[in-house]
């Protein structure tokens, strides 16, 4: 009997071994992988011209790319096993990965995208949810999750992913990194699974600013030429409203951070669901056909609603004959996106795109040449890994409604991080006019340092008043501690003390008060407890010296109260307290 438990005993010591081992190993897994990717390999740049011509302009850079993008001699797999199977591998490279590694940038990888390109958690059942970097049990977001997270794990110096409705934007925010959604059909979509043709735009992360600048540079073909500050800064409040976020701080970052780079007068505020209602006619016609006299919707939440009925409408029109031929098996949420009827005429599709034009000249038409519009990235933190929060009807609307409105007007805007909340990644996004890419890049550039700056300042302040508001209510719970031990009301100086312990467990006085009021109705343990802890806080507090005595004299432990009493008068020789009752036990216990 006595062996077969000494073999139980070895089993379970190495059962427990073998899971603190498959732990570690787990850890390290993630540590170094994160999941982002679904292929590796390298496509080395060309070999450095000789001097005295300049190094190219992404030299020592690497990069990874969605699996959108074609790469020669790899099949593209679009997140979904089924169209991996499906299709042979490109007889070419993506013109923009192209542009890129001739820029100097080591290609080093292909990174997980949802399921088809089309989805905004960044999960995905096939080849694996990447880990977000910034926040472990929360969705990296979506399209382009591998690729955000490769960057927020420092994995690769910058990435590239597709926008359609938020594909960078989105994971970008939520990962904590930069992202860039480029001006409409300034870069080119070759080579590129096509989700919604008037939607997709080719985007990139980095978490330096200078690298999301020098990528810019060379997609965006942009020539040398003088930096132009912002004339005017908008805020769009109406925007700032539909966060779950604390809206005002991100407000704070930006006015300090405008009023630091550019002065206060750029700064401008505007309702911008407002003014589209007045300079986006054709959205007052969607809205009248579309409700049916049900309750009329705002104008971000009609934006929101044509962009995912032209990306619906045009994935289907791209790929629905290899959906309904090959029937792939789709998460359900997919599944009901793709598969609805919908009723669509040509007209319809038609409305939409002139609605995507007003839009275009609308922002265009606020922002000129030199203005910038602020807008909350995302509306929410990170949903948690699992949840089904992230395809509610309330979420997506929300969060549609901001990423819609570069997706629809087609203008450019960058995701900039600007600290955290709840352990949560926040960010700001800047939009500039369709075209304005160079313009939204500097202004990032000059900005960049403060924002941060300012984003630190705000979250110490916030700590700073915190901590004073929890200091100051412990001590207003201490005093209310104080008047009921006066009027012997034990028990209620008890809470009160207890209380104040929890606002601040820092504080000696709060344990050793609370140890006067447990002496009283006989609690001496529970004295002895918090006097000891009230001596760990404070080596000097007599008072509780004094009290931890008489509880363990009560308890009869006489000899450690004997040495409590002895201690007290090396701090205070004087006091009779300590001094009579060391001598009465020194009498009692000789």
């Amino acid at each position: 009997m006595a062996s077969q438990s000494a073999n139980l005993w070895v089993l379970l010591g190495l059962g427990l071994a073998g899971i603190l081992l498959m732990t570690r190993k787990l850890k390290k897994a993630i540590r170094e992988d994160f999941g982002a990717f679904v292929e590796k390999f390298q496509l080395l740049p060309p070999p450095q011209p000789a001097p005295p011509k300049a190094l190219h302009p992404l030299t020592g850079l690497t990069f990874a790319v969605s699996d959108v993008f074609e790469i020669d001699g790899h099949v593209t797999g679009f997140g979904h096993p089924d169209w991996a199977r499906t299709h042979e591998a490109a007889s070419g490279t993506s013109p923009v990965v192209s542009s890129l590694v001739e820029g100097g940038a080591t290609c080093i990888g292909k990174t997980v995208v949802d399921e088809l390109s089309n989805g905004i958690s960044g999960e995905n059942k096939h080849y694996g949810t990447p880990t977000n970097p910034a926040a472990h049990p929360r969705m990296p977001g979506g399209s382009s999750s591998g690729s955000a997270v490769a960057v927020a794990a420092n994995l690769v110096d910058f990435s590239l992913g597709i926008d359609t409705v938020g594909g960078v934007r989105l994971p970008a925010g939520f990962c904590g990194v930069m992202g860039f959604r480029p001006s409409y059909g300034v870069v080119s979509n070759m080579g590129i699974i096509p989700v919604s043709t008037s939607l997709d735009t080719v985007g990139w992360f980095a978490k330096d600013h200078n690298i999301l600048r020098r990528v810019g540079h060379v997609l965006l073909q942009l020539p040398y030429a003088v930096q132009r500050n912002p004339r005017q800064i908008i805020i769009a409040d109406d925007c700032f409203q539909l966060v779950k976020i604390p809206a005002d701080r991100i407000v704070q970052v930006v006015i300090k951070s405008t009023e630091k780079v550019f002065g206060r007068q750029v700064l401008k505020h505007e309702n911008l669901g407002n003014y589209l209602s007045s300079k986006v006619p054709s959205l007052k016609e969607f809205q009248s056909k579309k409700t049916n006299g049900q309750l009329k919707k705002s104008s971000l939440t009609l934006l929101a609603d044509i962009m995912r009925f032209l990306e619906r409408h045009e994935f289907k029109h791209n790929h629905g004959e290899w959906i309904n031929s090959v029937k792939p098996v789709l998460v359900p949420y997919l599944s009901s996106q793709l598969h609805e009827t919908l009723e669509t005429t040509d007209t319809e599709v038609e409305k939409c795109k002139l609605i995507r034009n007003e839009m275009r000249l609308a922002i265009s038409s606020l922002l000129k040449d030199d203005g910038i519009l602020v807008i909350p990235t995302t509306a929410d933190p990170p949903p948690k890994l699992g949840g089904k929060e992230i395809y509610s009807e309330d979420f997506q609307s929300r969060s549609f409604s901001l990423l819609s409105i570069a997706s629809i007007s087609g203008c450019c805007q960058v995701t900039v991080p600007v600290g955290s909340h709840d352990n949560c990644p926040v960010s700001v996004s800047f939009i500039a006019r369709h075209g304005g890419d160079r313009f939204l890049l500097d202004t990032l550039q000059n900005m960049y340092a403060s924002l941060q700056e300012q984003a630190d300042f705000v979250a110490k302040s916030k700590l700073s008043r915190n901590a004073l508001s929890r200091e100051e209510s412990a001590e207003i719970a201490k005093e209310k501690g104080n008047q009921a031990y006066k009027e012997k009301q034990w028990q209620k100086a008890i809470g009160f003390y207890t209380e104040a312990i929890k606002l601040n467990g820092d504080n000696a006085t709060y344990y050793s008060n609370r140890a006067a009021a447990y002496l009283e109705i006989g609690s001496y343990v529970a004295a002895e407890t918090d006097c000891t802890k009230a001596i760990n806080l404070d080596r000097k507090n007599i008072k509780a010296y004094l009290r931890r005595g008489t509880a363990r004299e009560m308890i009869g432990y006489y000899k450690q109260a004997s040495e409590d009493f002895k201690y007290a008068l090396v701090l205070e020789p004087t006091n009779k307290r300590a001094s009579q009752s060391a001598e009465r036990l020194r009498k009692l216990f000789p």
